[in-house]
């Protein structure tokens, strides 16, 4: 970090940027998030009957991101009041539990969702037949149950200190910060690295399949590139920066509790704001999930498009023949006899 230490630097954080940067970004995450994963849990409860193995996954991703967006309400009141807690410190832990559930419950399932499109695309033969719905809920369980390991021991630490009672912190207070760091980052490793390393490796060698085959459905093909790209915006945009910041202003915490202050960390503080925006965001962009793996919605939006073509050549083709006929009925002394 550059620049030389200031005592400025080691006094209170300026949380102006966090009061009225974090609500508008809370409302707008709450509504798209929460129409767009009821449209897609009823989308995918509509076809029930012809459920798939990731379609449980699916399932499993809007319950997580629905039980995080029921929190956001309580965190608009707080931030548009100062940071002013008024539900009690069990319902702030509760709420930033939730976040958490949803922020690596959400990492788990596209993991799982990755690996099973490895495994139908790469291993076709070998897992045919072989993977059943008992397969995915079982390993649903096992997601929530290793996500609920990971982020159970956030709820033992202080989520407010004595200089600001009524807070409800997403780390923990100052007194505690020694130790929620090295927590913080096995947590990161554990629950963020491992994963993108599996769905890395996954769709790696998919792409690889994909451009050495050219007896695969092209369908199949455009549709496992989209599903890559959507995971490559969720990790990009939403996941690496909040992983990186939070640790980074952890530290920088640590830091200023030594006497060691650089006018930087109040940017890192700043970027540490927007990657927890960035990260609430995967509520919103998970539905796109759903567009992707949903056969069935595929097919009726595959067929919607071609009647619209259909429709638009018919139209074109009406437009064009009727064109001389009614420039034909403007001049009638060119095709009826003159009355004489």
């Amino acid at each position: 970090m550059s620049g030389n230490g200031t005592q400025a630097a080691c006094e209170g954080i300026n949380l102006n940027f966090t009061h009225n940067f974090l609500p508008p970004v809370y409302i707008t995450v709450f509504v798209v998030g929460t129409l767009s994963n009821i449209w897609g849990l009823r989308s995918v409860c509509t076809s029930w009957k012809n459920i798939g193995n990731i379609n449980i996954f699916m399932l499993n991703l809007g319950v997580a991101d629905l039980l995080y967006l029921f929190t956001l309400p309580f965190l608009v009141h707080y931030y548009a009041r100062s940071s002013r807690w008024q539900y009690g410190q069990a319902f702030c832990k509760v709420t930033r539990f939730c976040f958490n559930l949803n922020l690596y419950g959400s990492i788990g399932f596209l993991t799982c969702i990755s690996f099973y499109r490895y495994l139908g695309i790469v291993h076709p033969m070998r897992v045919m037949g072989k993977i059943t719905s008992r397969h995915s809920l079982a390993l649903s369980a096992l997601v929530w149950i290793l996500v609920v390991i990971q982020i159970v021991p956030d709820m033992f630490f202080e989520k407010n200190d004595r200089s600001s009672p009524d807070s409800c912190f997403d780390t923990t207070s100052d007194a505690m910060i020694r130790s929620y760091l090295p927590y913080s980052v096995g947590w990161a490793v554990t629950g963020f690295a491992l994963p993108l390393v599996i769905i890395l490796v996954c769709y790696g060698h998919i792409v690889v399949v994909l451009a050495m085959k050219s007896s695969v459905n092209p369908l199949l093909k455009q549709r496992c590139l989209k599903l890559v790209v959507i995971l490559v915006i969720l990790f990009s945009v939403c996941f690496i920066p909040y992983h990186v910041f939070r640790n980074v202003n952890l530290k920088t915490r640590i830091m200023k509790k030594d006497g060691v202050c650089y006018a930087s960390f109040y940017r890192i503080y700043i970027l540490h704001q927007v990657g927890r925006c960035l990260a609430c965001l995967n509520s919103a962009i998970n539905p796109l999930i759903y567009i992707v793996g949903n056969d069935e919605f595929l097919a009726k939006c595959h067929l919607l498009s071609k009647r619209a073509r259909l429709s638009l050549a018919n139209w074109k083709g009406t437009v064009v023949y009727r064109k001389p006929t009614d420039e034909g009925r403007e001049s009638p002394s060119d095709t009826e006899p003159v009355k004489g």
